[in-house]
């Protein structure tokens, strides 16, 4: 499919997000933050025949999901992340394939740029997540940023109990020994 966008978006979007595996967990298995990730164990092959992907797909126009789902995904390899153009890509993308996973992807890039206060304004009007346990875990850490400390633990509590994977149950149980301890 020489000719069509959301083919190269679509190949695009895969390859950009594997080239970031061996980074995003620890040898034990433990979440790596974007932010933390150790971009020398980034697979640089892959970022570029993604970002050459995408380029291609961006030529035709009118990009569709898989497309804008590659091109925010091409940011998050930048540093630093333009989180601005990721803030406006999910609203673009939006517009195309509203889900409210989008919404609270969009929320935090918002919540990047605009500060905490404006992320969280928008985590709170998403509905349809009450037991998707990311929503909880971006609404806890908006909180911790805003030193809403009580709220945020029971945020994270929320997120916990909803986690089905060992390594974000691990992850959301550091964060909330964290806020208890301090």
């Amino acid at each position: 499919m020489p000719d069509e966008p959301e083919a190269h978006g679509l190949v695009a979007l895969m390859l950009l997000h594997n080239s970031r595996s061996a980074a995003r967990l620890t040898s034990d298995g433990d979440i790596v933050l974007l932010a933390d990730q150790d971009r020398a164990l980034w697979n640089v092959e892959e970022i570029s025949e993604g970002m050459a992907l995408l380029d291609r797909a961006l030529r035709f126009g009118s990009p569709g999901p898989y497309v804008l789902h590659a091109a925010i995904a091409a940011l998050h390899v930048q540093d630093p992340v333009d989180w601005r153009r990721v803030a406006a890509l999910y609203t673009e993308l939006l517009s195309v394939a509203p889900t409210p996973v989008i919404e609270l992807n969009h929320a935090v890039a918002v919540a990047m740029t605009e500060g905490p206060d404006a992320g969280l304004e928008l985590i709170d009007g998403i509905t349809g997540l009450d037991t998707y346990h990311l929503l909880h875990s971006a609404r806890a850490d908006l909180l911790r940023r805003l030193d809403r400390r009580h709220e945020a633990i029971a945020a994270y509590r929320l997120a916990h109990e909803l986690a089905d994977s060992p390594a974000d149950r691990r992850f959301l149980a550091g964060r909330l020994r964290s806020l208890e301890v301090s």
